[in-house]
């Protein structure tokens, strides 16, 4: 399917021409219809010569219903440009084509009407030259009228040419369906209908709206139930969980999780504006309208605050209005999570970062590489591609060379924490994480390369040891128990030695001492050489006999014995006797 929306003064016979191409009554509400004017969008369709199937917004050409007019073109990617042959281009056709130049339409056909009452040719060769300015450029144009029936056949030739023009729309990018019209119906529930840009919607969906999940009950595209539609589309869906008086115009049916609602955007101007922009202006996306607070940063850049939250992606055309001078302005989207800027000179480094920015994967590669560490969906949903060259590290997604950057500065981060805190073999990685401002302790380990390595929570060098005044005593302790190992120091011994707490702890961490109770310290290796102990006994056997067998006081072996029955080298019995397990 194909969709075109109409454009053009008010009584210049858009609708009438409507009406002749598809047989269709497009003005929806009696009061149109009775006043012979399009108040809101209407909508008609018909099947070409080709079999091409078209869909047409109607919008309304008075100056008081320019805003529907905006919902209407917001996501129709080609436009019937219409003019009257016995009043020619007027302010309002200015206007509407200053809109489509705005929003960077390119695909365009000319109908000059009411060929039956004036002679079209001049009003033709002024209207293409002033078309030729504008984004449309070259258009076909052609003179018609829709009273007499003749040339209504060579503006359908036309728009079979200029159908076949438009690029293919993107099947696989996931669905943003404006919402234009809101109704219930008996039986049925919650309608809403809306121009499909991209994607694909079918029965059975789940779609986000707001915060909340809506299932597509039920799908029509022109008027007929289908199981699926693609763009290009006009589509009518009947939702599941949501009722009528809840939904607004410019509400958008989203794709789960592919993208994410902004209330701060970065954007720069299609063109130089002719005047600074206003401090509050509309901004219309779809068949949305919020208002904005502008924050002019410098040249064409410009940051918008938004008065309520829109699903915006990097690459999307807005439209900027301000309704007091009748303006508008084209802006594209440059950034849906923009910096902070609190700095003198912030705004014009903003900027100057804005007008460089490229396109496409390029534009995600230098985007990410500020960012340096984002997640993966949030970056998509933001609407750029993954750069090649990123690292992803779990959900992360990491600019190309960052991590081995921060791998080659690891061993400065950790001498410097060894330096302060000798008796610490290396940083915690919560300690690293601040230090690289990371925000997750996976990707401290994606920087740990040998010679460091991980251990207990900690990144230590493949050399990590005690300050040497505290190697020497925990040697000394050490090697009298070589000689008996179940000889715990005493505490008076191991304050005389200088091995204070924080000592004792950085020498268990170190690996050099086992820790079996508070104050009871025995060297590695003591769990094997007490079961080889335990294992002469006859079993159960008691405690007595095992503190026999270790040769030991009951100060050390009724601690040893409650570690060694939690290490499940020893079971207790009821009658308070152990086994070997």
């Amino acid at each position: 399917m194909d969709v075109i929306a109409t454009a053009g003064h008010v009584d210049h016979g858009k609708s009438t021409l409507v009406r002749a191409l598809t047989g269709m009554e497009p003005d929806r509400w009696e009061e149109e219809r009775r006043r012979g004017l399009t108040i809101d969008l209407g909508f008609a369709w018909t099947t070409l010569a080709s079999g091409r199937r078209l869909a047409v917004v109607d919008v309304p050409g008075h100056e008081r219903f320019v805003g529907n007019m905006l919902a209407g073109v917001g996501s129709v990617p080609a436009a019937l440009v219409v003019v009257a042959a016995d009043d020619g281009w007027s302010a309002q056709t200015a206007e509407h084509v200053a809109v489509l130049d705005a929003l960077g339409v390119r695909h365009a056909l000319l109908a000059v009407t009411k060929a039956d009452v004036a002679d079209p040719a001049p009003v033709l060769a002024d209207a293409v030259e002033r078309l030729a300015a504008t984004s449309m450029g070259a258009v076909p144009a052609v003179a018609v009228s829709a009273t007499t029936g003749a040339g209504v056949p060579e503006v359908t030739a036309a728009l079979e040419s200029v159908l076949a023009g438009l690029p293919a729309p993107d099947l696989a990018a996931p669905v943003r369906l404006w919402i234009d019209r809101a109704f219930p119906i008996k039986g049925a529930g919650t309608v809403v209908t809306g121009t499909l840009p991209a994607g694909a919607v079918a029965v059975g969906d789940r779609l986000l709206l707001g915060d909340r999940q809506v299932t597509v009950r039920g799908l029509h595209s022109l008027g007929e139930p289908v199981a699926r539609s693609g763009a290009t589309a006009r589509v009518a869906l009947n939702l599941r969980g949501v009722a009528v008086d809840e939904l607004t115009r410019g509400d958008a049916l989203l794709t789960p999780g592919a993208f994410r609602l902004t209330s701060v955007v970065d954007v720069t101007l299609a063109s130089e504006p002719e005047r600074r922009l206003p401090a509050e202006l509309i901004v219309h996306v779809g068949s949305a309208a919020v208002s904005a607070r502008v924050r002019p940063l410098e040249g064409t850049a410009a940051r918008l605050q938004l008065t309520t939250p829109l699903p915006l992606r990097v690459g999307d055309r807005l439209l900027l209005r301000d309704p007091g001078v009748r303006r508008v302005v084209g802006a594209d989207v440059r950034d849906v999570a923009p910096p902070e800027l609190r700095r003198r000179g912030a705004a014009r480094q903003r900027a100057a970062g804005l007008a460089d920015q490229p396109a496409g994967p390029a534009g995600a590669a230098a985007d990410l590489a500020r960012r340096r560490v984002v997640r993966v969906d949030d970056f998509t949903a933001m609407g750029w591609p993954v750069p090649p060259g990123a690292d992803q590290v779990g959900p992360w997604l990491v600019a190309a060379g960052l991590l081995d950057e921060l791998a080659t500065e690891l061993p400065g981060v950790v001498a410097a924490h060894r330096s302060s805190y000798p008796l610490e073999p290396g940083p915690p990685m919560a300690v690293v994480r601040r230090e690289f401002g990371l925000p997750d302790d996976g990707l401290v380990r994606a920087v740990v390369r040998p010679p460091l390595s991980l251990r207990d929570g900690r990144v230590v060098p493949a050399s990590a040891g005690l300050p040497p005044a505290v190697q020497r005593e925990v040697d000394a302790i050490r090697t009298r128990l070589e000689q008996d190992p179940f000889a715990a120091p005493e505490a008076h011994d191991l304050a005389a030695a200088g091995l204070g707490p924080r000592e004792q702890a950085a020498a268990v961490r170190a690996g050099q001492l086992v820790r079996v109770a508070d104050g009871v310290f025995l060297a590695p290796g003591v769990e094997e050489e007490a079961r080889r102990r335990l294992a002469r006994l006859p079993a159960p056997f008691t405690l007595s006999q095992a503190r026999t067998a270790w040769g030991t006081t009951r100060r050390v072996a009724i601690p040893l014995m409650e570690w060694l029955d939690a290490r499940g080298v020893t079971e207790r019995l009821p009658d308070a006797t152990r086994r070997l397990r």
